[in-house]
């Protein structure tokens, strides 16, 4: 398999060249579509609303795929076997991988899979983020009540969509959809016109 530490550190200076944050970086194998094919997923996001539109993606993965392809020039290829390249943005029940993650979304749900259980023998644990105090975790959890447990114990970790999340997240970018609404009422009233004569 590839090595991830490695290939995050090609891909942050990418990211950061475009002005955006890199959020994660994973290598895994298979797809929703049931393919054995391996992905290399990047999840990056702007600063300043916490997505990339359709054209940030698109800029980044050729600028990814660009240093990939300098560095296999040069003698190393990063990964070897085949692999599909995806780049996007965290979404709204994004995945919490920074601190900073679990100091800005403190107060909402999320879930996590930790390596090592906590009370009740448990890995998996739902519940309201307290917060991150050094690099200790705690969670009001829904089955055991208040936990603690090491940052580092967080196998997989993501926000849980609840119209809380959806109100506290910052709009997504809506550049060129009052356009969009505008053509759409246009055909519309157009088509109306055809079927009343």
């Amino acid at each position: 398999m590839a090595d991830i530490a490695r290939i995050t550190e090609v891909i942050e200076p990418e990211v950061k060249a475009l002005g955006f944050d890199l959020v994660r970086v994973r290598m895994f194998k298979g797809g929703e579509i049931g393919d054995e094919e391996h992905t290399l997923q990047i999840m990056a996001e702007r600063p300043e609303t916490g997505q990339l539109v359709i054209e940030d993606c698109a800029a980044l993965s050729r600028r990814i795929s660009d240093r990939f392809d300098e560095l296999e020039d040069a003698g190393e290829n990063l990964i070897v076997e085949a692999y599909r390249l995806e780049v996007s943005s965290p979404g709204i029940d994004r995945p919490l991988t920074r601190v900073k993650d679990y100091l800005a979304w403190a107060g909402h749900e999320v879930r996590i899979t930790l390596l090592n259980p906590v009370e009740g023998n448990r890995k998996s644990l739902t519940g309201d983020l307290v917060g991150l105090e050094g690099d200790v975790i705690t969670l009001d959890d829904r089955k055991s009540g208040r936990v603690t447990f090491p940052l580092l114990d967080v196998q997989y970790a993501k926000l849980v969509l609840t119209d809380k999340l959806i109100a506290a997240s910052r709009p997504l970018d809506t550049s060129g959809i009052d356009e969009e609404i505008l053509s759409s009422e246009d055909d519309l009233s157009e088509i109306n016109e055809e079927q009343e004569d």
